[in-house]
């Protein structure tokens, strides 16, 4: 084996490199620029609320009749920390809310906004006829059987309900839906027609009427017929003449888009089901007793927040005053259908095209503040 050279030579031979060696170094990094901070005027510019509690707040006066009397009913704004009275706000507020509350202008609440037809068809989901029968042959069909369930009033001398009548013209009916739509994406709600259940909440097996304290009323056969015929058209999009209206000072109510008879069913309560317990600390003021069992921790609630339909958007009476109680001609009952706990809304005399939908929301419990009702 011949020896190993280490003549320069054979060197670069072996390593045929030409120019300057050097010693292998780190690379350079390169410079950075220097930082620039936000000034605290920038910070306070772009960020969305900052308050600075005052060590004294005697002072505070409603921004909008002046007053600081009744403090207890004063509400601070968590962004530009002025003074509102509960009763003073438009819409008023009933129930001191929990957690963080922003005024009328800091919130930058706006009203919904117009949908198209086909928007409107799609939030719905209405289902398209396909049997030819025409436009107008349910409206038709739920005459026929307003006749026969008078007839079944005068025999039997019991009270029924009445499926309500459709708006005959289409352009009036996608108004009115538009209408609810608008409502319900401004709350940023979802619509159903029906109870829901969700994970984390209570079941569907929990709302039993069997676990109602004194038992509850049943819901009879021909009674049952008229709900699930008013569904059917509902999900047809012919649902009952209403139309939602936003006042500045209730917010958003129901009125009566064409007359609705006495005994007329308008809507069933729906949104999510849960357990009452579940519900104690929340401040939404939409929430309908669904059953009070014998045990308490069984009792169920309606929740209208993120799911819900045009019950959601019907005011309750002050039913402290005369004037309050006279405004009423609607009625919220809870019914046993087969077995499942429901929530209706009847009427309670003719209602007239143009009046508004009132009902008293402590049908069942005397809970509900409405001493602050119009």
């Amino acid at each position: 084996m011949a020896p190993a050279t280490s003549s320069p030579a054979a060197a670069q031979k072996l390593f045929p490199f030409k120019g300057s060696v050097r010693r292998t170094e780190a690379p350079r990094r390169p410079s950075l620029p220097a930082r620039k901070y936000k000034s605290m005027a920038e910070i306070m510019a772009t960020a969305k609320y900052l308050v600075i509690e005052r060590a004294d707040y005697s002072d505070v006066r409603c921004v909008q009749c002046g007053s600081g009397d009744h403090d207890d009913e004063l509400l601070l704004c968590d962004k530009c920390d002025r003074g509102f009275h509960m009763s003073c706000l438009r819409p008023i507020v009933v129930r001191i809310p929990i957690g963080t509350w922003l005024c009328p202008s800091c919130s930058g609440q706006r009203r919904g906004r117009s949908l198209s037809q086909t928007k409107i068809i799609d939030f719905f989901g209405i289902q398209k006829r396909s049997d030819g029968m025409g436009e107008f042959a349910s409206t038709q069909d739920g005459r026929k059987r307003r006749r026969k369930s008078a007839s079944l009033v005068l025999h039997k001398k019991k009270r029924r309900l009445v499926s309500f009548t459709p708006t005959e013209d289409h352009a009036q009916r996608l108004k009115q839906m538009g209408s609810l739509a608008s409502a319900l994406t401004a709350l940023h709600m979802e619509f159903t027609d029906e109870l829901t259940y969700m994970p984390g909440m209570a079941p569907r097996s929990a709302n039993q009427a069997k676990f109602e304290n004194g038992g509850m009323q049943v819901l009879s056969k021909e009674d049952i017929e008229t709900l699930e015929h008013c569904r059917a058209m509902s999900k047809r999009g012919e649902g009952p003449p209403l139309i939602v209206a936003f006042d500045s000072f209730e917010g958003y109510t129901v009125e009566a888009d064409g007359l609705i008879k006495d005994m007329t069913f308008i809507a069933e309560y729906t949104g999510d089901v849960d357990y009452i317990r579940n519900r104690e600390h929340d401040d939404c003021d939409s929430m309908m007793t669904l059953l009070l069992a014998t045990d308490p921790s069984k009792s169920l609630v309606i929740c209208p927040d993120k799911r819900g339909n045009i019950a959601r958007f019907i005011n309750g009476i002050n039913n402290h005053t005369l004037d309050g109680k006279k405004k009423q001609n609607l009625k919220c009952v809870r019914y046993s259908v087969n077995g499942e706990c429901r929530v209706l809304l009847v009427a309670t005399r003719d209602i007239a095209k143009g009046e508004r939908l009132y009902y008293d929301y402590n049908g069942y419990e005397h809970e509900y503040p409405t001493h602050h009702f119009v």
